[in-house]
């Protein structure tokens, strides 16, 4: 529900959702930017049920920045003028019965501004969670996060914010993205956004790159004895898959390593 311009790989969101068949006890969060956005959303939703009759979709997702000049940049609003939209967004997404879950981008650079103040972070954060936000997933939009500044960025939030209420949302820019996501485990935060294949990056941070690439963490958690449910063989097969499609290279590292030892192994079991 963003701007077509802005992010046209968004641009038919409206039809996925008007032809997407959900899976029960996944969730498809929306992205949306204020109340426009909301509304539209909702005139699609109720044109558009799943078999059951339930609504295709029933938890959005919220944003803002830390920096007003990357949330002038992105919405258009200073990181206040956006604070007060939103809370109008929450307020009528949750009497229509969704979840809302809420973004800070740019917790640890701007690509304007430069560091960010973890104060600053931790501001906009507990604003979010005190509007009625179920959880704050915090966006090293730049991608410039080191096990230094994340534990410092950690370390002030969660005098304010309980770690259950906190996930992380590293982009892997620099390549530190498993490695930030290690560190903020320490700190007892257990709900990562990630996305397969490394597929991602954003429009306002020249040069950023994908989210944490979800075959990575995996392998990443499972090798330091993390439980996470995911068979690792399905994803990485995803990860390929998705991008084929897209005619990309796959930038999951792990998922490259996987697939071509699986790929030796079938080859030596076929002789």
């Amino acid at each position: 529900m963003v701007s077509k311009k802005g992010v046209p790989q968004m641009a038919t969101t409206s039809e996925v959702l008007q032809t997407m068949k959900p899976k029960q006890g996944v969730a498809y969060p929306v992205l949306v930017p204020n109340v426009k956005g909301l509304e539209n959303l909702l005139q699609i939703l109720h044109a558009s049920k799943a078999t059951n009759g339930a609504p295709v979709v029933d938890e959005i997702a919220v944003f803002t920045a830390a920096s007003d000049s990357f949330n002038k940049a992105n919405t258009n609003k200073t990181v206040a003028e956006s604070l007060v939209e939103l809370e109008m967004v929450v307020k009528q997404a949750k009497e229509n019965g969704m979840r809302v879950r809420g973004y800070v981008s740019t917790v640890i650079t701007c690509p304007f501004e430069g560091p960010i103040d973890p104060k600053r972070v931790t501001e906009v954060a507990k604003a979010l969670l005190d509007m009625g936000c179920y959880e704050i997933s915090l966006g090293d939009t730049v991608g410039t996060g080191t096990n230094a500044s994340v534990r410092n960025l950690l370390e002030e939030v969660l005098k304010v914010l309980p770690a259950d209420k906190i996930a992380v949302h590293n982009h892997d820019t620099y390549g530190m993205a498993v490695a930030n996501v290690m560190t903020a485990l320490e700190y007892g935060i257990r709900t990562v956004d990630s996305s397969v294949a490394g597929l991602g990056g954003c429009p306002f941070s020249p040069g950023a790159t994908g989210n944490a690439a979800t075959e990575d963490l995996v392998h990443a958690l499972h090798g330091a004895g993390y439980e996470t449910g995911v068979d690792l063989k399905k994803l990485v097969t995803t990860g390929q898959w998705i991008s084929d499609k897209l005619g990309r290279r796959n930038e999951s590292r792990a998922g490259r390593g996987w697939s071509a030892r699986w790929q030796r192994e079938e080859q030596r079991g076929a002789k």
